[in-house]
This record gives structure tokens, C-alpha cells and sequence, in this order.
């Protein structure tokens, strides 16, 4: 079972008066009617394109991406790409800071987030998961052989499945080691001669003057605070989301190795861009 981070106190609570609270209503109503609009119409396109392609998402991922990068420029934050994502199917992992890691990593690619099986079950984030083709896991022994023909099918149609190997976020400044256990189903003979996987790197620049640490969401931090929080600033920061080079899972003798050298990708870049205002 993945522990929570929780490093040190999170930043204080956001105070903001009335331009924030104007902020907060103009950027939320766009946004609330982009995302369950964008679901709606995801759902309905849906209906048609399950029975005519089953798990290969030949429209819907578009939506998905749409809505995601929309929903970056509704809020203000800068969106800024280096290297590119790998063509074609296989693993991605990256590490973990925020919510807004879901919107940033969908709105560059198409991808399918890898979750715990809790997260089907949450009122509105659920929804958007199940509905956005997130694969749900337990974090069971037990359900290994089941979640490798999972991810093999998943792969088959094309997919690529994206973890977060740290198994909980943290505030954006440094990288949780990886855990190994993540990387065991790649080793499967059934994925491990032909699957690619690739390292991505999510570095996060607060607002001017802002605490470091603004966009990160970890611990026992309420999802509503620092959304509002985030609502409220009149000038964002940005995010860099950086691809590198995909590899082989078949040229890594295990799991740790493999495990190591993606974490390594992940920390060398975070450390060389660093974390500094902009």
C-alpha cells in the first residue's frame, strides 16, 4: 500500500480579497463548464465509438486533451514543452507534485493514467477517471497475473499507460525514490521484449513571490483550499513538462534497474532546471 507524503508543514492558507474572489468566479465557471462539458460530450461520443472499437479510443483521447490544455490556459499557468513524447504504445511514468499533473500530462498526448482502485469510487474525480479510460489496480499480490493481462491488453490497443512510481505526490521540489514493485509486470514475458517505456519530468515554477512549493498538493492538503488557492492568483507560474529519451524495458536486467535509471532521468532533471521563480 502506497504511504502518503507528507514532508514538511504546507505553505499557509491563501488570503485574498475581493479581486481574488473575482478571480476565483471568473476562472471557475469557464472552467467547471470546459471540464463537465468536455465530459459529456466524451460520454456520448463514447457510446458509439465503444461498440465500433471496443478499447482502442480512436476519437475520445482528443477530447481529453482539448479539455486539458484548455483548461491551463483558462486558469493562467504558462505551458511549456521540452523533448518529445515517444510514438507509439508503451509505459510512461513521471514523477508526482499535483492534481494538476493530470492536466498537464493529457494535454501534450494521449495518455491512460495507472490508479489505485480507490479512486474509481470518488465523487467527481472518479467520474472523470473511469470515463478518461484510467486503468484502476489493486495494490494486491494476488492480482498480479490479472493486472499484467490488463496492461497487455491495454498496450495491445495501442495505449500508453502512465504511473507515478513515487506512489504519492510531494510538493514539486525533489523526487521520491521509485518504487521497484511498480516496475515488476514489464518484466512479464509477455511485455518485456517489446515495451518501451520513457521518463517524464514535471517541473513546476511558482507565481512571483510566491511560497516554492505553491503548486504542490500533498500530505493532508483539502483538494478545495488549494484549488481556490490556485483560482485566486492573479499571475501564474508555469509548468515544463520535459520527455526523455524513451528505452527499452528488455536492456534493464530487473525491475531495479530499471526502476533507478528512470528515477534518475526524473531527479537529474528536476535538480538541472531547478524550482525557480519566475
Amino acid at each position: 500500500m502506497a504511504e502518503t507524503w507528507y514532508g514538511e508543514n504546507g505553505p499557509q492558507p491563501a488570503q485574498f480579497g475581493f479581486g481574488g474572489w473575482l478571480r476565483v468566479v471568473l476562472r471557475a465557471v469557464p472552467l467547471v463548464a470546459l471540464v463537465f462539458g468536455g465530459l459529456a460530450v466524451l460520454l456520448l461520443v463514447r457510446l458509439f465509438e465503444r461498440p465500433l472499437y471496443g478499447l482502442r479510443r480512436p476519437v475520445t483521447p482528443f477530447i481529453t486533451q482539448f479539455v486539458c490544455r484548455s483548461s491551463l490556459a483558462l486558469l493562467g499557468i504558462r505551458y511549456r514543452i521540452q523533448g518529445a513524447p515517444m510514438e507509439g504504445a508503451g509505459a510512461v511514468v513521471a514523477n508526482h507534485s499535483s492534481w494538476l499533473d493530470i492536466f498537464a500530462l493529457n494535454a501534450r498526448k494521449r495518455i491512460y493514467f495507472v490508479s489505485k482502485s480507490e479512486v474509481a469510487g470518488w465523487p467527481g474525480i472518479g467520474w472523470l477517471a473511469r470515463a478518461t479510460g484510467t486503468v484502476f489496480i489493486k495494490r494486491d499480490r494476488a492480482e498480479v497475473a490479472d493486472q499484467i493481462g490488463l496492461f497487455r491488453d491495454r498496450l495491445s490497443a495501442g495505449h500508453k499507460l502512465l504511473f507515478f512510481p513515487e506512489g504519492t505526490s510531494t510538493d514539486g521540489l525533489q523526487v521520491l525514490p521509485f518504487k521497484p514493485a511498480l516496475f515488476a509486470a514489464f518484466f512479464d514475458p509477455a511485455l518485456r521484449d517489446t515495451l518501451n517505456i520513457q521518463a517524464v519530468t514535471l517541473n513546476y515554477a511558482a507565481p512571483d513571490g510566491a511560497d516554492p512549493r505553491f503548486y504542490g498538493w500533498w500530505g493532508d492538503m483539502d483538494f478545495a483550499p488549494h484549488l481556490l488557492a490556485t483560482l485566486a492568483t492573479k499571475r501564474q507560474g508555469s509548468i515544463t513538462v520535459i520527455y526523455h529519451p524513451p528505452v527499452k524495458v528488455a536492456d534493464f536486467a530487473d525491475r531495479k534497474a530499471l526502476a533507478k535509471a528512470m528515477e534518475d532521468d526524473v531527479r537529474g532533471s528536476l535538480a538541472q532546471h531547478g524550482v525557480a521563480q519566475i
